[in-house]
């Protein structure tokens, strides 16, 4: 006889039994279940808050909350189905029938498993990281056995599966404690390439927030068909990188204005021949 056949069984014995029995099985199962997932949640929250969990990483910590709620899950299912009438040799009978089955369509779901414990493990970023993978960026939220949370800097949520991370690169932007920031500008032919360094060194100086060491610099970039380029290059904290290079954008074109340097719009220059 084949395990389904076992588990159809199984079935039809419990149907057979009188009504009154059968629906006080299943109201027993239904609040197993439901008060068994509110106290897992409740578990899995103590054990993060926990001492010895306190001692691990942030990132492990949030991964082995997560998989413990998993395992707690099936218990209280595998308690609810008990209480049905299945027996746990039939039940562990059943799964191990379809746990091939389920296998090959859960490929993806395993690579992800996999994927979630090479991140936990090889630890390329950690949470509340902010970091660009799988073509997305955001700040890591959440760690799951399946899949990370991003979050990004206008507030979306992005899941992203685990295996995918795991065999893409990883760019992690908070790593170290400062940024550097190449401004690249362009100034007309006629235009002074000493005064445009003055500025651009006199807005870097006048900004606190860019680092003295290293200290600012500018080179000329190109020479492109119709202007010069030129870079500015500054350091600055991670947690000052927007604001500080959305206000030298802004500070370099005022003093460009009135200093005279010409920013040129793309030209070509005609030249006819009689």
């Amino acid at each position: 006889m084949s395990n389904f056949e076992i588990v159809w069984n199984k079935i039809n014995e419990i149907l057979a039994q009188p009504l009154v029995n059968i629906i006080a099985r299943v109201l027993a199962a239904i609040l197993i279940i439901t008060i068994g997932i509110k106290i897992a949640k409740i578990i899995a929250k103590k054990y993060e808050s926990s001492k010895s969990a306190a001692r691990l990483n942030k990132t492990v910590r949030s991964f082995l909350k997560n998989v413990l709620a998993i395992v707690l899950y099936v218990t209280v299912v595998v308690c609810a189905l008990v209480v049905l009438g299945f027996e746990l040799s039939v039940f562990s009978a059943a799964l191990a029938a379809v746990g091939v089955t389920i296998g090959l369509a859960l490929q993806g779901g395993l690579s992800n498993i996999a994927g979630g414990i090479m991140v936990v493990a090889f630890k390329p970023f950690e949470l509340g990281d902010y970091v660009e993978a799988a073509g997305v960026s955001g700040t890591v939220t959440d760690i799951g056995i399946f899949y990370t949370t991003l979050t990004t800097s206008d507030n979306k949520k992005i899941v992203v599966p685990n295996g995918t991370i795991s065999n893409t690169v990883v760019v992690d932007y908070s790593t170290h404690e400062t940024r550097r920031i190449d401004f690249d500008f362009s100034i007309a032919y006629t235009s002074s390439i000493e005064d445009a360094k003055k500025v651009l060194l006199g807005c870097a100086k006048s900004d606190s927030r860019i680092l003295t060491d290293p200290e600012p610099a500018v080179m000329v970039t190109a020479h492109n068909e119709s202007s010069v380029g030129i870079r500015l290059r500054v350091w600055v904290k991670n947690s000052d990188y927007w604001d500080v290079n959305f206000h030298i954008l802004e500070l370099v074109k005022v003093n460009f204005d009135d200093k005279g340097i010409e920013i040129p719009y793309n030209q070509l220059d005609v030249h006819i021949t009689k």
